[in-house]
Parts: structure tokens; C-alpha cells; sequence
């Protein structure tokens, strides 16, 4: 019965979300994509102790980014497919989870703990966690969450066992005891909380199941929570102390309580009711001088002392899911001020754990009215489930389609959503990075027009313009993006290299100096403030800089090139001779370094060997000017035609 029921959530899961299997990366999928410590086979170190270098993240949930980096070797690339396969796992196994927790909470039949499940499983809302490669976060904290909450029935199965004189556990699987199981649990929220921290409030959903069950909560209970809470502070307080993202909203308290109640509703809604889902939902008018907006608070408010005068008659499960349902979503209310404010108040992926609660109160509810006439409603009911169910995961399978790749989700995005302003910016970009050069500037422009103080865009606008060779273009939009931070060293860079292409090398480098003086290790403007320096003729400075550039990145082998022809330039004939040499180790088919290892030889007054060097550089590119106008005066020199 088992099996059957967890394979069976397995097809749902699987057909409902089957199109994500042939998706690409989108949208924050960067964070991981562009981390070093993630691509690297020794950077496992880094995503547990130097976290910071994940760019495109502000939190500390090192176990996520663990699995990501364990996936990059398993793949040995960032093979979309496995990592889409990986989170459909994943959201099955939360799937099964979540049934085998009701059925042990004993709130539900197991066939209605069941539909639960697989309405969990095939639900269009849960699309965005499974479909997005990042959900990944989202994935991981509700397996350990669910993980936690079993563990934790255990070992109160346990307690109960021997207070009353019988065995420690009921199977000899360890952790043997309560405190094996209680320990299991604690390390299991640990690492849920590693993963994302959705899951901070399980402490106090660890109560309300004890409320559900005795009624009240005693002062052992909250002993007995004591620690879950411990961990949730300090893994918090770990987590603020990587935290870097600007919270940039500016709401009253009034205006806050009236975003939380409206968006408590949305979600229910969307539960309900999954259709027109985006990516990113537009903001909603906050006015708390409005009489109309406050009626979310008050059908709230209504609902729950509905449920609690009701708790006679049908039961404390309902309170007690519904109070779940409203729990875990406390944290993205908007009560508590989050940065995904600044773009929207909702996101359908911040339901995924809290539907749990809200779905096992409706299946619930329907359980007691079949169950009141199980015989006249059995077969009509188990033919609506399987009608709900097909829609369900109709819905899914359509709305899985848009992260098939970037263009299509971020064009579905701006279709739905037209003031999305940094869906039309990384539509842009997308479209520029696939060729679409004109187009992807164009979409750059309009988000713009929404955002005009974003330098994000503004940045984006100029490197664009860069690119298509349109440098006194990009140089208006670095100038905006610059008004806006001056202190962002990328954007120094880049507007040393607008004014570089105008041929304004004093401006130039005055910004390239800039952006080594914010950020003495970036890289590029080291190189830019070379290049610029060798062209006026001053070589040894340029030399000092890239061998500044190669202590950040040693291997590149432009920068190693550049530098061997400066060592060439000044005569230090030996070093030019050794970077050449490594370059050719390394690269054995580089025709330009075969080609200045030759002239270098030459200066040497070793012509045989140059010789040598020219025809293999020659060998490799025929057309190469260097080698082919070194070659006659080395022959010579060779003695050899």
C-alpha cells in the first residue's frame, strides 16, 4: 500500500512538471551558475566559510550551494537536465513526506492524507520551486522541515513508550530512544535552516502541534522546544551576519499590516484558484485611508474566531492547519519588511511548505461531509479527485513551459506583467547573450523608461551600446549609472573603457584608477589600465599592473600574452622567454606564443631554435603577420632558406 501510494505520487509528480526536464537556467539561476566556489572542485571551503564570493546570493545556506557544487562534478558541466531532475526528486520525495506526516499525525484517513499529498504534488503554485533551478532552496528546506516535524513524532512516540513502562522506540532503526530522535531532529531543522530559512518558524508550529493534540501547551512543552528555538537564533543571526541585500521599501507599520492581510488572501486565492500565475506580480495600491483594503485583515480576523469557536464541533485540526498555513508564511507577509518587496509583495514559490496546512484543513473539510455519507459520495468523490487532480496537473504541465530557457521566461514575464521592470532588463540581456543584439537593447531601454534610477540597468544599457560600438551612447548611460553610485568599481571600469574608445586616454585612466582604488582586486582594470599605458609608451607601468591582474586570475592566458610582449618591449628577454615557454606548456597549439617565443630566441641570438619556433607557429596559423614577417630575417640569421 505503501509503495503503491508513493509510486503513484511519483507519475503525478513526473507529468505534471515533465516539461521542466527539457528547461534551461533562468533568472537567479546566475547566483550559482557565475559562483566560483561552485564551479571550482576545491571550493566546497569556500561555500561553507567564504560565502560572500557567491555574488548572486546575500544569505549564508551554504548546504544548498553544497549541492549544486556536488552536482557540478557529477555532471562535469552545468547540465540543465540533471539539476531539473534533481528538484523534480526532490519535490516528490516532500510529496511523500508530507503524506506519511499526516498519516502519523493521524489527522486525516489514509487515503485523504493521500489526496493531500498528490494535490501537493501536481499543484500549479509548486511549479515555480520545482521548474526554477535556485527553488532548489525552497526544495531542500521543506524536505528537512517535513524530515524535522517526523523526527519529532518519533520521539514523542518514544516518550510516551517509556513513561509508560514500554519500549524506548518501536523500531530498532537508530537513533535508538528519544533522545536519538529528538537529536535527529534538532540536526535536521540545523540543516533545513542551512538550506533556507522559510523554515525559522518550526518551533512554533512544533507547539501548535502540541495545542492540536493536548489542548493546551505547558511549560514542559516550551522546555522541550527550547532548543529548536536556540538553533533558529543562532543559525539566524549567522545568516544576518553574511546578509547584503538592500532592503530598499519604505512602508509604515500601517501600510505593512495592510500588505500582510491582502497578500495572507492572495495565496489562499491562488490555492484555489491557479490561474494567470507570473513570475513576477505587479504591486497592488497600498492606501490605509481606504475603507475596502482593511477587509482582508478583518476576514481574517473573522475566519480565525470562526474556527475557534467552532473547535467543539469539528475539531481543533482545522484551527491548528489553517494557524500553520498563516505561520509559515509570516515571515513573507510583509509585516517584517524583505528585499523581493521593492519588485513584488508575492511570490508564488513563498507558499510551497505553508500549503501543506491550508490543503490538509480543505481535504479535511471535504473527508467530513463524504464521510458523513461514504456510500452515496464514495464514487462521486473519488471521481472529482481524479478530475481535480488531471486539471491540476493540466495547469502545471502549461505553466511549466515558460522556463524553458531565458527569452521565453522572461517574455512571459513582461506579457503578464508589463511594469516589471527588471524582467524587461534580464529580458535584454537574454536576448543579447543569444544575438538578438537590437532587440535585447531595446528591451533594455524600456526598463529604463520604468526604472530610470536603477544603475543596474543603466549599466546594462552602456555595456550593450559598448558592444555594438556605439561608445558615446554608453558613455551617457555610465555617467547616469555613476550619478547613482559613484563607488561601484564595475562601473568605473566601464566607463574607462567608453572613454578609451574615444580616445580620451586621460579621462580613461583617471577611471580605471578609480576603480582600483575601490576594489584593488578587479581585474579587468588592471588590464584596461595596461593596455592603456603600453599604448602611451609606458611599458613598465603597464607591466606592474598585469602582474597585479595575474595574482587574481594566474592563468589567464591573455593577460599572460600581453605581459610576455611587454617583457619583450623591455628587452627582458629571459622572462618574456619563460612566460612564453609556460604558455606553450599549457596550450601547445597557442600560434601566438610559438610565434614570440621564436623572436624572443632570436634576440637570444639562438636562431636555430627560433627558427623552429616561427614554422610551428606558422604551422598552427599560416596567416599569422608576426610569424610570417619574423620568419625571412630569422632564416637568415639560421643560415637556412
Amino acid at each position: 500500500m505503501l509503495g503503491l501510494g508513493a509510486a503513484t505520487l511519483a507519475l503525478l509528480a513526473v507529468a505534471a512538471h515533465f516539461p521542466v526536464l527539457s528547461g534551461g537556467f533562468v533568472w537567479d539561476d546566475r547566483a550559482f551558475l557565475d559562483a566560483a566556489p561552485v564551479q571550482e572542485p576545491g571550493g566546497i571551503w569556500r561555500i561553507w566559510f567564504a560565502p560572500r564570493e557567491i555574488e548572486g546570493e546575500g544569505h549564508y545556506w551554504p548546504l544548498t550551494y553544497t549541492t549544486f557544487w556536488l552536482e557540478r562534478l557529477a555532471w562535469g558541466d552545468f547540465w540543465a537536465p540533471g539539476y531539473h531532475a534533481t528538484n523534480l526528486l526532490l519535490h516528490w520525495a516532500n510529496a511523500v513526506l508530507v503524506w506519511h506526516l499526516l498519516r502519523r499525525l493521524g489527522a486525516l484517513p489514509v487515503w485523504w492524507a493521500w489526496m493531500v499529498a498528490a494535490l501537493f504534488a501536481v499543484h500549479p503554485v509548486h511549479v515555480e520551486v520545482v521548474a526554477w533551478v535556485i527553488g532548489r532552496k525552497d526544495l531542500l528546506a521543506a524536505l528537512f522541515y517535513l524530515g524535522t516535524a517526523l523526527a519529532w513524532l518519533r520521539a514523542l512516540d518514544a516518550a510516551a513508550l517509556t513513561s509508560a513502562g514500554g519500549l524506548p522506540a518501536r523500531r530498532a532503526w537508530p537513533p535508538h530512544g528519544k533522545l536519538g530522535w529528538y537529536a535527529l531532529a534538532l540536526l535536521l531543522f540545523a540543516a533545513g535552516l542551512l538550506c533556507k530559512s522559510i523554515g525559522i518558524t518550526l518551533p512554533v508550529a512544533l507547539l501548535l502541534h502540541t495545542w492540536w493534540r493536548n489542548g493546551r501547551v505547558t511549560a514542559a512543552d516550551c522546555w522541550r522546544a527550547t532548543p529548536f528555538f536556540l538553533v533558529a537564533i543562532g543559525v539566524g543571526i549567522g545568516d544576518m551576519r553574511y546578509y547584503e541585500e538592500v532592503i530598499d521599501v519604505d512602508y509604515t507599520l500601517l501600510e505593512r499590516a495592510q500588505i500582510a492581510a491582502h497578500s495572507l488572501w492572495f495565496y489562499v486565492c491562488k490555492l484555489l484558484w491557479p490561474a494567470e500565475l507570473m513570475p513576477i506580480y505587479p504591486h497592488w495600491r497600498v492606501d490605509v485611508g481606504a475603507a475596502m483594503p482593511w477587509a482582508y485583515a478583518l476576514g481574517a480576523l473573522a475566519s480565525a474566531a470562526c474556527l475557534w469557536l467552532l473547535r467543539e464541533r469539528i475539531g481543533r485540526g482545522a484551527l491548528a492547519g489553517a494557524g500553520f498555513f498563516v505561520l509559515t508564511l509570516s515571515p513573507i507577509l510583509g509585516l517584517v519588511p524583505f528585499g523581493y518587496m521593492q519588485f513584488a509583495f508575492v511570490a508564488n514559490r513563498y507558499q510551497y511548505l505553508a500549503d501543506v496546512g491550508a490543503l490538509a484543513v480543505i481535504v479535511g473539510g471535504v473527508a467530513l461531509v463524504v464521510g458523513r455519507r461514504a456510500k452515496a459520495l464514495r464514487w462521486p468523490a473519488i471521481g472529482t479527485a481524479a478530475a481535480l487532480l488531471t486539471a491540476l496537473s493540466v495547469l502545471s504541465w502549461q505553466h511549466a513551459g515558460i522556463y524553458r530557457d531565458e527569452i521565453v521566461f522572461f517574455r512571459h514575464a513582461v506579457a503578464s506583467n508589463p511594469h516589471a521592470r527588471d524582467a524587461q532588463f534580464n529580458l535584454g540581456s537574454a536576448l543579447f547573450r543569444a544575438g538578438q543584439r537590437e532587440e535585447g537593447l531595446a528591451a533594455t531601454l524600456a526598463s529604463l523608461r520604468l526604472h530610470p534610477q536603477s544603475m543596474k540597468a543603466q549599466y546594462g544599457a552602456g555595456m550593450m551600446l559598448h558592444r555594438l560600438d556605439r561608445p558615446e551612447e554608453a558613455l551617457a548611460h555610465f555617467r547616469k549609472a555613476l550619478a547613482i553610485n559613484t563607488n561601484n568599481h564595475i562601473v568605473q571600469n566601464a566607463t574607462g573603457e567608453a572613454l578609451a574608445a574615444l580616445d580620451r586616454g586621460d579621462e580613461a585612466e583617471q577611471h580605471f584608477r578609480r576603480a582600483l582604488a575601490i576594489e584593488p582586486g578587479h581585474w579587468a582594470a588592471h588590464v584596461n589600465l595596461a593596455r592603456l599605458l603600453a599604448n602611451a609608451n609606458r611599458a613598465e607601468e603597464a607591466a606592474r599592473h598585469l602582474r597585479q591582474a595575474l595574482t587574481i586570475r594566474p592563468g589567464k592566458l591573455d593577460t599572460l600574452l600581453f605581459l610576455a610582449s611587454l617583457e619583450f618591449q623591455l628587452q627582458r628577454y629571459n622572462e618574456a622567454l619563460e612566460l612564453y615557454r609556460g604558455i606553450v606548456n599549457a596550450l601547445p597549439n597557442n600560434a601566438h606564443a610559438w610565434s614570440g617565443m621564436a623572436a624572443t630566441l632570436y634576440q637570444l641570438g639562438r636562431p636555430a631554435e627560433a627558427l623552429r619556433h616561427v614554422d610551428r607557429a606558422l604551422e598552427l596559423d599560416p596567416s599569422l603577420p608576426d610569424a610570417r614577417n619574423n620568419r625571412a630575417a630569422i632564416a637568415a640569421a639560421a643560415n637556412t632558406p
